[in-house]
């Protein structure tokens, strides 16, 4: 399978800046499951940016109607 990398930068507000999975959805998704989170892709950019990436947070914010 090709990676789409170029195009999935366009959508990627992962703000983490060593990040080696910008753009390489299918690494960032494994390696945030693993962890019971989310990739920054889920979270609005504000939510984003404070690296809580859990389940938990995305859920309050569904519950909120932020999400």
């Amino acid at each position: 399978m090709e990676c789409k990398k170029d195009k999935n930068m366009a959508n990627c507000n992962c703000s983490y800046e060593p990040c080696s999975r910008k753009g390489i959805c299918c690494d960032c998704i494994s390696y945030h499951v693993k962890s019971r989170q989310l990739p920054a892709c889920c979270f609005s950019n504000d939510a984003e940016r404070t690296y809580d990436r859990s389940f938990e947070h995305f859920a309050r914010l569904v519950n909120e109607k932020k999400v």
